[in-house]
């Protein structure tokens, strides 16, 4: 993967400007570069000191052979939604984990895509961009490079990448749609747990009732949530704090017998190409086990 600018203009006097203003490289991809002889001027292997003029071509080669040597390989299948040379877009099921771990050292999504990426040739790290919980299902992203990861993370911290997530919680909202505005922090005495705290840092969602059920006597309703901010178990803190916890959610609100984990979907990203500068959108379905809690109300079609 090759990124090319052409000088146009004075505006820049060395290469180092223009990696850092136009790419946007950090300062340790840009070592990384240099080290590796990856940048070029008018086809030659430079350093980001060389001087420029107007009508020189750089050229920056994003490509590294690297190892990930912290993570076994397993076969497992994949549900590619979307894959080119920058991206490799997955549709996660419920109870996989992304990161290796304890108790999921062999089993994770990582280790289906280091074996993936082994069989087409590709040798990578394992670079997860946005971040699902193990019983969260939906989108997710890797990034086969170290630049097109730092891309998309600047993308969140921007809020260009949007993200938007479908959960059933219970009970009935009075407003059907809004803003919660309220800061997650770390509950204390946990590793894993987040509550809702002055001390916290800022997290804001925005949600929309699509639909409303009526399962048994007991009012659920289906929500679209689309994240102002990326903070662990953050739709589930907040929906939990207004009175709505997901369904079948047992850290932050009860266990279920609709459903046997938090119902929660990543169902829409949205961002722009690092490579391509494109702004690209992906959908993915409900998975079956929400499909059917909506299908248990027989006056509404699936969603």
């Amino acid at each position: 993967m090759i990124l090319e600018y052409i000088v146009s203009d004075k505006k820049y006097k060395d290469i180092n400007q223009i990696l850092k203003q136009e790419f946007k490289i950090s300062a340790r991809l840009l070592h990384k570069l240099i080290i590796a002889k990856h940048v070029m001027l008018n086809k030659t292997i430079v350093d980001t000191r060389s001087l420029v003029t107007i009508g020189d071509v750089i050229h920056v080669n994003l490509d590294f052979e690297e190892e990930s040597d912290n993570i076994i390989s397993t076969e497992m299948k994949l549900n590619i939604i979307f894959e080119d040379d920058a991206l490799l877009i997955l549709n996660k099921p419920a109870g996989i984990a992304v990161h290796p771990s304890v108790l999921h050292y062999k089993d994770s999504l990582s280790n289906g895509v280091k074996f993936y990426f082994e069989s087409i040739g590709l040798k990578r790290k394992i670079r997860p961009v946005n971040r699902l919980d193990l019983n969260t299902s939906g989108l997710i992203i890797f990034a086969k490079n170290e630049y097109v990861q730092e891309c998309l993370i600047q993308q969140m911290n921007k809020h260009v990448f949007e993200k938007e997530y479908i959960a059933i919680v219970l009970g009935k909202f009075d407003d059907k749609t809004g803003t919660i505005d309220l800061p997650i922090a770390r509950k204390e005495n946990s590793i894993i747990e987040r509550c809702i705290s002055s001390n916290g840092q800022e997290a804001i969602t925005d949600y929309e009732v699509l639909k409303e059920l009526n399962i048994k006597s007991t009012y659920f309703s289906v929500v679209k949530c689309k994240l102002k901010t990326g903070r662990t178990h953050q739709i589930r803190i907040h929906m939990s704090s207004i009175g709505h916890p997901l369904l079948g959610d047992t850290m932050y609100g009860v266990a279920s017998d609709l459903i046997n984990r938090q119902s929660l979907h990543s169902y829409k990203i949205s961002f722009i190409h690092p490579i391509l500068h494109k702004k690209l959108e992906f959908v993915c379905d409900l998975p079956d086990d929400m499909k059917q809690i909506i299908k248990a109300d027989t006056r509404f079609s699936d969603i």
